[in-house]
């Protein structure tokens, strides 16, 4: 029996030690929105953020999560899909198909907690995550959106387009909270 921090939330699992992290997250506890793309920590539709750094989990065997560890998935971000960089997402229409969306939203969160007002430079260097469709445009026009550093550049249909959203997006490093596992 392993006891996992998934979500704020204490999660008790019968596994083999050697099960990745991703299933147990999927299958085990039943949440559903950290993808499998790779297996290999390669494509990053896996990607979780354990202790607030973002991992692969498709290649973390359960067995490395120490109980004191924090695990948040996507759901963890926040109850309504209200954490800045998940409306950024929304408002330049990111996803072409969406199965990478969830890895590419958990890196850009990880990205703006260490750098709250990257470059296109640092965004490129730190979102590895793979996009079968191509949105690398759109991922980098909301990460500065989220950023809220006025440079919307890159999705030529919202260009700039703050207006779905009310206005400009909070930084991420805001400390409102819209659920008690938002994580900023």
């Amino acid at each position: 029996m392993v006891q996992l921090n998934i979500n704020g939330r204490t999660q008790q699992v019968d596994v083999e030690p050697d099960t990745p992290l991703l299933w147990v997250i999927r299958e085990q506890v039943g949440l559903t929105g950290t993808k499998y793309g790779c297996g290999v920590a390669q494509c990053g539709a896996c990607s979780v953020h354990i202790n607030g750094e973002v991992q692969r989990s498709c290649s973390i065997p359960v067995s490395a999560v120490k109980p004191g560890d924090r695990i948040v998935t996507i759901e963890g971000l926040s109850r309504d899909s209200s954490h800045p960089v998940q409306k950024a997402w929304a408002a330049l229409d990111v996803p072409q198909c969406g199965y990478c969306q969830s890895g590419q939203i958990m890196a850009a969160v990880a990205l703006l907690r260490k750098n709250p007002k990257p470059t296109d430079v640092d965004i490129d260097e730190a979102m590895t995550n793979i996009c079968r469709c191509g949105t690398y445009q759109r991922v980098r026009a909301a990460v500065h959106m989220a950023a809220g550093t006025g440079k919307g550049g890159g999705s030529i249909i919202h260009m700039g387009d703050t207006a779905k959203m009310g206005g400009s997006v909070a930084p991420a490093d805001s400390k409102a909270k819209s659920g008690p596992e938002e994580v900023h």
